[in-house]
């Protein structure tokens, strides 16, 4: 056998195979190749957290009970009410719910009016009333209705105090006023801060990742006047911040790499590519 023609052979091989698949060894193949796979991968639709839900109408049902099963309004701090007596016009007056969730009358100078129903804040009032007036007829209408005032912090676009008159706001609504969550946003750890007897604040959790990916309406509760809704870091967004606080501040990091083209990586005639220093902030 002639061992020049042997290494011939092999190089004619070797120089079929690098036609074929010139850049098959290099990383940066093999990383685009990756990529690639990876780009296919998210790109299919059985991947998305949502599911298959029945389409919306065009016009929305009509609900004849839905305004029946409605639970009472309850009188809340800043509400003015009207105290109207049928037989007595002299008496009639407005007042306003006081911050402790009492109201001042002519007769009554100290009545719990917060937490209360119109109905059970009106039998109240004749129980007062009874000591100088002989069966009273008193009515309570609710003339003005306090604001709702709910606040959002943590990781949302636009944290503040957001005020709204009427029924309070739902969880999934309070946090669309404040823009929705961050990326940095653990959707899995929103919880609610709430005042509870004695004025003592709870933390109360919730599921809005249940609500995010559509997997259960009842998840969007909704909220207490004056609650603050909080949606605390990721793990992968504290991770970063600590490496961002007390890592770089001290260690200046530049990342960059190179790779060599052509020639099976041999310095003579290659071509050197050299991407970018990135020093991360």
């Amino acid at each position: 056998m002639n061992p020049r023609r042997t290494d011939v052979t092999a190089i004619d091989a070797t120089t079929e195979r690098f036609r074929a698949r010139p850049f098959a060894n290099l990383p940066v193949a093999r990383t685009a190749r990756r990529l690639m796979a990876l780009s296919a991968v998210a790109a299919l639709p059985a991947c998305s957290t949502i599911p298959r839900l029945p389409p919306a109408p065009p016009v929305p049902a009509p609900e004849t009970e839905q305004v029946s099963a409605l639970p009472p309004y309850r009188i809340q701090v800043g509400d003015v009410l009207q105290i109207r007596l049928l037989l007595n016009p002299e008496l009639n007056e407005d007042v306003t719910v006081r911050p402790d969730g009492r109201i001042s009358t002519t007769v009554a100078p100290d009545e719990l009016a917060a937490g209360r129903t119109v109905p059970q804040l009106a039998a109240a009032l004749r129980r007062d009333y009874s000591s100088q007036l002989q069966n009273p007829h008193i009515t309570v209408v609710v003339r003005s209705f306090a604001p709702t005032r709910i606040f959002v912090g943590g990781e949302v676009a636009n944290p503040g105090e957001f005020i709204s008159v009427g029924p309070a706001p739902t969880l999934a609504e309070a946090l669309s006023r404040a823009g929705g969550l961050r990326l940095s946003g653990d959707d899995n750890s929103v919880f609610i801060i709430r005042r509870g007897p004695n004025n003592r604040p709870e933390f109360l959790s919730t599921r809005f990742d249940a609500i995010e990916h559509a997997r259960d309406p009842n998840a969007d509760v909704t909220l207490a006047p004056y609650d603050v809704v909080y949606v605390p870091r990721s793990g992968i967004a504290e991770v970063y911040r600590y490496f961002n606080q007390y890592v770089q501040q001290f260690v200046p990091i530049s990342w960059g790499f190179s790779y060599v083209v052509g020639n099976g990586g041999s310095s003579s005639g290659a071509t050197v590519v050299q991407a970018p220093a990135v020093t991360p902030r």
